[in-house]
């Protein structure tokens, strides 16, 4: 007998969530970004790290399935219409896609990423990382964030009180503002980049999640959290593809 335990690697599902309607770019899924489209980035990333056993895309659009299809994406299912409006949130669109595939395949998955489009400089070594960080903590999930910058600190940031005045809004005296920003905690904001979570957290009864309770940090370098969500972003995106030299 060997006595070293085989690693039984985990089912991860990769999901790609591209709906066809945007208010702030018409088509911004499938239009071209330093040459390719928008969807690639994330496609190219999600296969090359090796991390996914099953890579689909969630879309109610035949433009960006066909895109899809054509770079070896599946596409289970077209997304119904009423998951695809401006305001629906992800939370259904990630359980609807997953009860497709236990419902119509039996296959479900360990863990869960969401990878949207909308983040094209998430690297292989990022998703990489985050499948180890959430495997080595024992995670309920991993988010990526960045630190947020010493002078944007949210622990020196006021708010008005009832009664009209300042105050910070950790709810601390305004005599500590005069903390030295070192001393301060670090904050993180969130990048869309990375959502990856225990698939059972979609279906939770009381509260159905990408959460759970122990949240892991996967830390992004500033210079790769960048996310395209109106046409401004486009020029800044594509300048930062040709400094990391990512292409």
């Amino acid at each position: 007998m060997h006595n070293h335990k085989m690693e039984i690697k985990p089912k991860i599902l990769g999901v790609i969530t591209a709906r066809g309607g945007s208010k702030g770019i018409p088509q911004k899924n499938i239009k071209l970004l330093a040459g390719k489209p928008l969807i690639w980035w994330t496609i190219d990333a999600a296969k090359k790290s090796g991390v996914f056993d099953r890579l689909i895309v969630s879309t109610d659009d035949e433009a960006i399935a066909n895109v899809c299809r054509g770079h070896g994406v599946e596409v289970p299912f077209m997304r119904p219409k009423e998951l695809a409006e401006d305001k629906t949130p992800h939370l259904p669109v990630m359980q609807h896609a997953v009860n497709f595939l236990k419902e119509k395949e039996g296959y479900l998955p360990d863990y869960t990423m969401i990878l949207q489009p909308t983040s094209p400089l998430r690297q292989p070594f990022h998703l990489k990382e985050a499948v180890d960080l959430i495997l080595k903590t024992g995670a309920d999930s991993a988010l990526s964030v960045y630190e947020v910058p010493e002078n944007f600190t949210p622990f020196k940031a006021m708010t008005l009180g009832e009664d009209g005045m300042l105050r910070l809004i950790t709810g601390a005296p305004m005599r500590n503002r005069a903390v030295r920003r070192q001393d301060l905690p670090k904050a993180y904001w969130s990048v869309g980049a990375i959502y990856l979570f225990k698939t059972g957290l979609l279906f939770e009864k009381e509260n159905p999640s990408f959460y759970g309770d122990k949240v892991a940090p996967y830390i992004f370098e500033s210079k790769y959290a960048m996310d395209i969500n109106e046409p401004a972003d486009w020029p800044l995106v594509e300048e930062a593809i040709k400094r990391l030299n990512i292409l």
